[in-house]
């Protein structure tokens, strides 16, 4: 799961398992707390008044209850992004497959080419300009 670190994005986790019904987990490769507070010292911007999730958020991570805040993905750069995003996945790829579709490219970087995302892009009816 990549999202923002804020109550709403971490109930989209909750929501998602429970709409499909097909997994029995999930696991947040970015934002966590650690990353927001301790390892990036990202900033905060004021997070969604009146969301009723926000009371129990706070609680659970020890921010002001009367004060809703939230950290935005976008606040990370590019580059760290997708390390972060390659090295969680990088685990489950199948190295002789992805050697076979990208002769000479051994690592999962190969997925993130400018012509994988055109692809991408095509076939969801985008734009297919990089």
């Amino acid at each position: 799961m990549v999202g923002d670190f804020d109550c709403s994005g971490e109930d989209v986790e909750r929501d998602w398992m429970a709409r499909t019904a097909c997994w029995s987990r999930t696991q947040r490769v970015l934002l966590t707390y650690d990353q927001v507070v301790h390892e990036y010292e990202l900033p905060a911007t004021e997070g969604k008044r009146g969301d009723p999730r926000w009371p129990a958020f706070a609680r659970r991570y020890g921010f002001d209850p009367a004060r809703p805040v939230q950290w935005e993905v976008e606040a990370l750069e590019p580059v760290e992004l997708q390390r972060l995003v390659v090295a969680a996945v990088d685990p489950y790829i199948d190295r002789a497959v992805l050697a076979s579709r990208s002769p000479g490219r051994s690592n999962s970087a190969a997925l993130f080419t400018s012509s994988s995302v055109a692809g991408v892009r095509r076939a969801r009816g985008s734009p297919s300009a990089v």
